[in-house]
């Protein structure tokens, strides 16, 4: 299907963007592409100013950018504050969402539990198993591999991609996609030391994930000790993420691959969270903080803070030891130079003396 840019103009007008064209409003595009792999027909965006020079190499019918940036006068331009956030909006108006259909009659059965309910028009593949007392929401899907364990509870317009195991008691809210080999619910790393042994402490919470929460491949939510491990509305996880048990995650966070945190973490709203990040147990992180990457946190983060290093302090200050740290190798030549001049220095005072 092939879009004017003055639809796509529309489009942004219904997400509330300010945009304007520059060039042929009537310019066809069918498809969004990257700067350097468009062709004519396609629509492409700028939003880092360091890839401005491709600007005169690209060969889309159209780029996406802000007011302020030069570009070739043969491009078509959709001009808007920010071409990232529209260029996100024209691929779903463009491309739109990855589709599930229903499977068609006669392929295959899962294994079913007769006491499991299951919502209108759910897709349950070949190969996923679930248990008793599940209930599943209406047009959820749900691959090959997946298991969904005892009395759990499953949201509309769930997706569960492949091998995706759910334990015991989970709740899912409507919305959730989880990506292949995520596993929700797990016992968490709970051991009490008697007489020298390592005793398992029963797991007997559960883990809830709230609406519009997707979580990438092979991420790890452990089920709560007491209580619950929560991860609320709108958050969004990389791959490789694991949540220790009883944490409790707020709304529209963004945690990068290979995050981990540990138990018993109450983390706020808006925090984004970057790779290999490592959160020790029982602190806080604030509202709309923001930890770098490869951070070590260890204590309690305030609301808006943004953090670095190991253990993860102010960026600022982190930023201002980097620097002293990188000037140490001329420090040490300045000290060596001056231990010179001071033993020299003591040398000939020795000599006045004793002349």
């Amino acid at each position: 299907m092939k879009f004017r840019l003055e639809q796509l103009l529309d489009t942004l007008a219904g997400y509330h963007m300010d945009a304007a064209i520059e060039g042929d409003v009537r310019a066809e595009i069918e498809s969004v592409a990257t700067i350097d792999d468009a062709r004519p027909g396609q629509i492409t965006f700028l939003s880092n100013p360091k890839y401005e020079r491709k600007l005169g190499q690209t060969q889309a019918t159209a780029v996406v950018l802000r007011p302020d940036v030069d570009a070739p006068k043969h491009l078509s331009l959709i001009r808007t504050a920010d071409p990232y956030a529209a260029i996100t909006a024209l691929i779903v108006a463009v491309h739109g969402y990855r589709k599930h259909p229903p499977l068609p009659p006669g392929v295959g059965t899962p294994n079913i539990h007769p006491s499991a309910r299951i919502g209108e028009n759910a897709s349950i593949h070949p190969g996923v198993t679930v248990a008793e007392n599940v209930t599943i929401g209406k047009n959820a899907v749900i691959y090959p591999g997946c298991y969904v364990g005892p009395r759990s509870r499953i949201g509309d317009d769930v997706i569960l991609y492949p091998n995706v195991v759910i334990y015991d008691d989970s709740v899912l809210g409507d919305r959730v996609a989880l990506h292949a080999g995520t596993v929700i619910g797990e016992d968490g790393l709970g051991y009490a030391p008697i007489a020298g042994k390592w005793v398992k402490i029963p797991q007997i919470g559960h883990v809830e994930l709230g609406d519009d929460v997707e979580l990438g491949s092979n991420c790890s939510i452990d089920r709560a000790t007491l209580g619950k491990t929560v991860i609320a509305s709108g958050t969004k996880f990389s791959n490789l993420i694991t949540i220790g048990h009883g944490t409790q995650i707020g709304e529209h966070c963004m945690f990068v691959a290979q995050a981990g945190v540990a138990g018993s973490v109450t983390i706020g709203d808006h925090v984004t969270m970057a790779g290999q990040v490592g959160v020790v147990g029982h602190i806080r992180v604030g509202d709309n903080a923001t930890i770098a990457a490869k951070s070590g946190v260890t204590s309690d983060i305030p609301d808006g803070a943004t953090v670095l290093g190991q253990p993860a302090i102010p960026i600022a200050e982190m930023r201002r030891q980097i620097v002293h740290a990188q000037r140490l190798p001329e420090l040490r030549d300045t000290v060596k130079k001056l231990e010179k001049r001071i033993a020299e220095l003591e040398r000939r005072l020795e000599s006045t003396q004793n002349a």
